[in-house]
């Protein structure tokens, strides 16, 4: 009869431990990423990829086998090596969408790089008076992601401009003038609406560690009647301050504004060697203090955002995308469009190593929580 009492209350404890312990298990992000902009260009020039094992696979597949569930591609307008516009775009979204990943797409409303000390016009909207430069961005941006949708692969994310610290297509649309802002960032609102009420606008800035600006930009968006529905962030750890710094300011502007906050850029180097004779970004054996320039280093920082991202007040944390995860060291895919000698100042941040091979970061971002 002891025995048997015994082993009764044995299942009893079993029984009320299994739903605890799954009630601790961490939260999966929902949003696992990598920007892959460069990779039509790169697979263009020969660029491969490989599997860790060193199996030569499909990019996208092997992304998504180690737990990926987003990409992010930039549009620019007429660039001038012709990469990075629609015919990139919807191929592939194609090959996206068929290895069951999410799509977030980043218009930069330039013909080359959108970021805080550069917004530039596209040449063809150089001489556009205001209310013809609003009509602009709304068209170009309804005609991408229109095509997109009519091929069955409509976008799930959008941010209209990118890094938008001063506001977009200088000088029109400056912040300096927060109408004339509002007035272009609603005009793809509008468009990305038009085309499908279900894809989330992005509206996104650089430097997530500074608070100070983040309130600054998003108190002024909040007055002048911008429409937006998710807050971007870029957070590079040795650009943009502190772990704490970034953690503060990303649980502040989620719970001030009430809306959900994903950083679209992030990166991390693996090593600090070259692999295409251009002098990379950055160059330090630990650029961040507590994670070296290796492929631990470079999966446990990604880690360490991941879990920041997670641990973000009522579950408003959506996830994070590692920036250019296969933009590889290939001859020719540098980093001006109208330079085909220039190199790559990023492979060393990149999610393939020097041998192409999938990096252990890539599992860490896949299965972050």
């Amino acid at each position: 009869m002891k025995r048997a009492l015994i082993a009764l209350l044995c299942l009893i404890t079993l029984a009320t431990a299994v739903p605890a312990q799954a009630q601790a298990r961490p939260r999966l992000l929902p949003v696992r990423g990598a920007d892959v902009s460069s990779l039509a260009k790169s697979e263009a020039l020969g660029g491969v990829y490989r599997h860790a094992d060193g199996r030569r696979g499909d990019a996208l597949r092997i992304l998504s086998q180690a737990g990926l569930n987003y990409i992010r591609l930039k549009v620019w307008v007429r660039p001038a090596d012709g990469y990075n516009t629609k015919t990139q775009v919807l191929a592939v979204a194609r090959r996206a969408k068929a290895a069951g990943l999410r799509l977030l797409v980043d218009f930069h409303y330039s013909d080359t790089w959108a970021d805080p000390g550069k917004q530039f016009k596209p040449a063809a909207w150089a001489a556009l008076p205001l209310d013809q430069l609003a009509r602009a961005v709304h068209d170009h941006t309804f005609d991408v992601l229109d095509a997109l949708r009519r091929q069955g692969t409509t976008a799930d994310m959008v941010q209209v401009g990118n890094e938008i610290n001063g506001g977009l297509l200088w000088p029109d649309g400056s912040n300096q003038n927060w109408s004339n802002t509002a007035l272009l960032l609603n005009a793809g609102y509008d468009a990305v609406k038009r085309v499908s009420s279900r894809t989330k606008v992005v509206l996104h800035l650089a430097n997530g560690g500074d608070n100070g600006l983040y309130r600054w930009w998003f108190d002024n968006a909040a007055a002048h009647g911008i429409r937006h529905d998710v807050i971007g962030l870029s957070y590079y750890p040795y650009w943009h301050g502190t772990l704490e710094a970034f953690q503060a300011n990303i649980n502040d502007v989620a719970t001030r504004y009430g809306k959900p906050v994903a950083v679209v850029e992030t990166g991390y180097p693996f090593t600090t060697a070259d692999d295409d004779g251009w002098e990379n970004l950055i160059l330090a054996p630990e650029p961040y203090p507590g994670y070296q320039a290796t492929p631990q280093g470079q999966a446990e920082l990604l880690r360490k955002v991941a879990e920041i991202v997670s641990a973000v007040p009522d579950d408003l944390g959506l996830g994070l995308f590692t920036w250019e995860a296969t933009w590889t060291g290939v001859p020719g895919n540098g980093w001006d469009p109208a330079d085909p000698s220039t190199g790559n100042a990023w492979e060393n941040q990149a999610l393939f190593d020097f041998d192409d091979r999938a990096l252990p970061a890539m599992r860490a971002l896949g299965h972050a929580s």
